[in-house]
């Protein structure tokens, strides 16, 4: 597929990128897809998501949920607002992109009397901080003093962290079966000196883990050990409250089902979306998705308990979305509405493929999101 041409300063911007690539290749010998990856995204000012290109929404590379409608914060305030009020008053949430969906939450958290005491945002991209901030001292001047932000988990926490579309920007490894033997996907320096892909045999712990998810031959895929890293993080933080996490995914049984055999690592580039992971890196999103059941056994070894599973679209119909549709606009505005809707809650769209789990420590009541449609037994 033919992707779009980037101008002359995108073009720049990415060759610098690939320059510290290829320098640290050239100093290690190798570099491990799960650095590149760590490289193409997050790099100071030069990855993905630490420059200062246009990510989010029509203009950017793709849209997320709390880009389309506000119908999905006001939604997850619903659960939000009762989570807090099991555990404490405060907010964390990861990765908040543009700040929509920090804005949409404030704002429906204030209506339903139910602002936390504090919301802290943790992000590592300082231009994002910057829209962030923006954002939400326009929209919501007298909540902005409850705003803050953070460069690293706080050590201990009572509350509920929230996380949109965070877990499947983490650098994967990924790993494949040739003819028996496990090999694990690399960088090297191609004889013109760039950066090339370059399979080498894995450690002996990677390929253990590649047999014991059923790597048989031929098989490629990746495995996401950073997701499992930061999720047994926070439920050894977290002491009275929630992790709350949407992603696209799968539990493991599917995940890596003996015919999804090349994996699901993906790119996307001007609402373009393609599988050349090393194209104009700094310039695409890299995901992959999430195995959710390696999520829920992370939290659940760090002591916490799984409260819930489900498709997005059962989540949002369980905090009563069809409540929150506007009846009273004009027919334009309401096949908008309806529009957006259906893009977050059909299952040929948004509403199956991305997921909704919650694991809890000290909160035993049942989560509303999660009345109807709970999928645990499928982890």
């Amino acid at each position: 597929m033919s992707l779009p041409q980037p101008d002359s300063d995108a073009i720049e911007h990415s060759q610098r990128l690939l320059g510290q690539i290829r320098d640290e290749i050239a100093r290690t010998g190798w570099m491990p897809f799960s650095r590149y990856m760590e490289c193409a995204l997050y790099a100071p000012g030069l990855g993905y998501y630490s420059g200062a290109l246009q990510k989010f929404g029509h203009d950017g590379d793709f849209v997320t949920a709390p880009e389309l409608t506000p119908l999905f914060g006001r939604s997850l305030a619903r659960q939000l607002a009762e989570l807090m009020a099991l555990s404490a008053p405060h907010l964390i949430e990861a990765g908040a992109g543009s700040g929509r969906l920090a804005a949409d939450l404030l704002a429906e958290l204030d209506r339903l009397g139910a602002a936390p005491q504090s919301y802290r945002i943790l992000e590592l991209s300082a231009d994002l901080r910057t829209r962030q901030q923006a954002l939400i001292a326009a929209e919501l001047p007298h909540l902005s003093a409850r705003v803050s932000w953070l460069d690293s988990l706080p050590d201990a926490f009572d509350g509920v962290v929230i996380g949109n579309e965070v877990l499947d920007a983490m650098p994967v490894e990924r790993l494949r079966n040739a003819a028996g033997r496990i090999e694990q996907a690399g960088l090297a320096l191609d004889p013109s000196g760039q950066p090339a892909l370059d399979w080498r045999p894995a450690p002996a712990a990677l390929a253990d883990e590649a047999r014991a998810l059923g790597f048989t031959d031929g098989y490629d895929s990746e495995i996401n050990f950073a997701a499992r890293a930061w999720v047994a993080e926070w439920a050894r933080r977290i002491g009275r409250g929630a992790l709350l996490l949407i992603d696209y995914g799968f539990p493991q049984a599917e995940y890596y089902h003996p015919d999804r055999r090349s994996g699901t690592l993906m790119c996307h580039y001007r609402h373009h979306a393609h599988t050349d992971a090393l194209w104009m890196p700094g310039l695409n999103d890299l995901t992959a998705h999430v195995d959710f059941t390696a999520v829920a056994q992370a939290a659940f070894d760090a002591g916490m308990s799984l409260a819930g599973y489900t498709s997005q679209a059962n989540f949002l119909l369980n905090c009563g979305v069809l409540e929150l549709l506007d009846r009273d606009v004009d027919a334009l505005s309401r096949a908008k509405q309806n529009a957006a809707l259906n893009q977050l809650t059909s299952p040929a769209e948004m509403g199956e493929l991305f997921k909704v789990i919650s694991m809890t420590r000290d909160i035993d009541s049942p989560l509303t999101g999660f009345l109807r449609g709970d999928r645990s037994h499928t982890l």
